[in-house]
């Protein structure tokens, strides 16, 4: 069953978080929006809505220059495929050209408010919070065309330090796996 993104305060920084990507190198993704827009998308190497667009998504991100991350937060032990060898196939699979971390103990979903995967956050040059919402109007079963125009609009408005129009349409994907406590 479909997750749909939650409304999330817009103008909230980009939270504190340093994780590794599959290479064990970390990244201080605050760090990464400082002075520039930054483009943060929960995702998965299993989930059919992320796959879907992930290819649309990283030429998306090369066709503007946004700069952007994606992190995993899926629990592995449960999902396996989710795992860094599975990351490193869908990086290539994808044409992702942007670090893909692992959020192993699950804290940056929960500070992001992350819930669904794909799950879009896209931070303006202050890091601020400027829009959370879908790549576009498409899903995997819905008959829609894959555009990608939502997201791409709101990364023209930020890139031009313009404010994204709200309502913004949820994100809508597969939910995050969480670890059983």
């Amino acid at each position: 069953m479909a997750v749909e993104s939650q409304r999330t305060q817009l103008r909230t920084p980009v939270p504190a978080a340093t994780l590794p990507d599959v290479a064990g190198v970390a990244h201080n993704v605050q760090a990464l929006s400082e002075g520039e827009p930054l483009l943060v998308v929960f995702a998965c190497n299993h989930c059919p809505y992320v796959r879907w667009l992930e290819r649309d998504l990283g030429s998306l991100i090369d066709e503007t220059g946004i700069q952007a991350v994606a992190i995993t937060s899926n629990d592995t032990a449960g999902y396996p495929d989710d795992g860094p060898d599975g990351m490193r196939e869908q990086m290539a699979r994808a044409g992702w050209n942007f670090p893909y971390l692992i959020d192993e103990d699950q804290s940056v979903a929960r500070a992001f408010g992350a819930v669904c995967t794909p799950d879009f956050f896209l931070y303006d040059a202050q890091g601020l919070l400027a829009y959370r919402g879908a790549f576009d109007a498409s899903s995997p079963k819905n008959g829609q065309p894959r555009t990608g125009d939502l997201l791409r609009a709101a990364i023209a408005d930020v890139q031009a330090g313009r404010p994204v129009p709200e309502p913004h349409r949820p994100a809508m994907g597969c939910g995050i796996k969480w670890k059983q406590s």
